[in-house]
This record gives C-alpha cells, structure tokens and sequence, in this order.
C-alpha cells in the first residue's frame, strides 16, 4: 500500500494570504503547503481522503488518474471545499463514486452542494454516492474502520485502512480509538504547531507524545502551520515521528 501527502498545511494554506502568519517563502518547497489531504494506493484500489480548495492542483502533481472511493473527515471548507473537480473523474469512469463520511459532513455537503444531490441535480454536475459509515467495511482489498476524535465543537472522523491509522483535526482521541488503531504500522496526525496549545488542534508536542503512546512504527505529521519550518523543527523530532511534506510518497 502507498500513502501520497497531496497536502499538509492548514486551512489557510502555507505561504499564507494578507500577511496574517508567514507570507514569503523560504526556500524549501517542504514549507510550502496545500490544504490536508491524502491519496491510498493499494493493489486495486485508489482512495482519496478530502477534496481541499487546491484539490484539482493536487491529482494533476500527484498523477491521479482514477478515484474508487472518497473519505472524508469533516465538513470543514480546507476538507471539502474542491468537491466540485471530481467532475472529470465522473466522465471518465461513468459512474458515481462511492463516498463514506459522518452524519454532520453528509448533511453540510449536501447542503452547500445542493445542486449535485436530488431531484434537481444540476446535469453534468459531480455524481458521489454518499453515505454514512458508522462501522468497519470491506471495499475491495480495504478493511476501512472509522476512528472518532474530537476537534472541539465538530465531529470529525479519522480513518483506519489496513494497517494506516488516518487522523486530521483533533484534538483529543478516546480510547476507543486507541484501540482500533494497535497494530497499525503507520499513523497520520495533526501537528499545528509547536506552541502555543491550541484549542481545536494537537500541537506537535502533544502529537509526538500520542505517536510514542500508541507504538505506532512511524508517525507523520500534518495539518502544519505557516509558523513551522521543516528543518528546524526536524531537528527536534524523535526517529518514529516526521513532519509530512506535499508530495511525500511513503510505501506501507
């Protein structure tokens, strides 16, 4: 299975607009980032997980030529906001593509996507099925378990694929979900920043604490603020935890 980070920033993106955190780049292109997202590979299944505002900047630099199944963690625009560039992957694979969310995130993208659901779909308009998932499911060569964290006021879910534990946009796990994701042999997780401690969102300290925790092999960290730069904060990081990079192309 292969894991390619097609974004690791936060909702604001990194260089960020109007001069509210980091605006120039540095240099390393690791410090720039798009909104969170990511692409699984296994044998026979291509899984995308959020559809960001750069979502169609980010198939054409990934290569993404086929999409089998859509995840998504929450209804937040940085996570859903480039559903509507899905339309290309419809007129190419004819058909709609099976999509998996919580209760809230169903709602709020039906809701601000209103013209692609119903009886008054816009024609030509994205075709996803979208659905619930409340519990583990077998698609295709995929075990794909919903993982419950919290991210203050929103529901968001994470999501355990094989032997990936995918988490985005917490800031507390229970220990339900502790225990779904043992035995996984790599794990995603958010990692604002540094400091201070933010209400909605693990620092990196927090993170590297929860990826010793679990006993997860490696851990990669996403959702990275403008205020973190790769190499500096590299160099503070013990070996079973990374910072993500757009682009990273990791094998599992």
């Amino acid at each position: 299975m292969r894991l390619t980070f097609l974004g690791t920033g936060t909702s604001m993106g990194v260089p960020v607009a109007g001069g509210f955190g980091r605006e120039i780049p540095t240099g390393d292109s690791r410090d720039e980032r798009y909104r969170t997202s990511a692409w699984v590979q296994t044998e026979k299944t291509s899984i995308v997980i959020d559809t960001g505002p750069e979502f169609r900047l980010q198939t054409l630099r990934a290569g993404i030529r086929r999409i089998d199944l859509l995840l998504y963690t929450h209804e937040h625009t940085d996570h859903i906001a480039g559903l509507d560039d899905l339309r290309p992957y419809n007129y190419k694979q004819r058909q709609a593509i099976p999509a998996y969310t919580n209760e809230s995130c169903k709602a709020a993208i039906e809701s601000r996507f209103h013209y692609m659901f119903g009886a008054y779909k816009t024609p030509g308009s994205v075709n996803i099925d979208l659905q619930i998932i409340k519990e583990p499911i077998t698609f295709q060569d995929c075990t794909i378990t919903p993982l419950i964290v919290d991210h203050n006021s929103v529901p968001v879910i994470g999501f355990r694929i094989n032997d990936l534990a995918y988490i985005t946009d917490a800031c507390y796990i229970p220990d339900e979900t502790f225990e779904l994701i043992k035995g996984c042999k790599l794990m995603v997780l958010n990692g604002l920043q540094w400091a201070p401690k933010h209400k909605t969102h693990f620092t990196i300290p927090e993170a590297v604490d929860i990826a010793t925790k679990t006993g997860i092999p490696m851990t990669y960290l996403v959702h990275i603020s403008s205020h973190v730069t790769h190499n500096l904060i590299s160099e503070k990081l013990p070996p079973h935890v990374k910072l993500a990079y757009d682009q990273l192309s990791v094998v599992i």
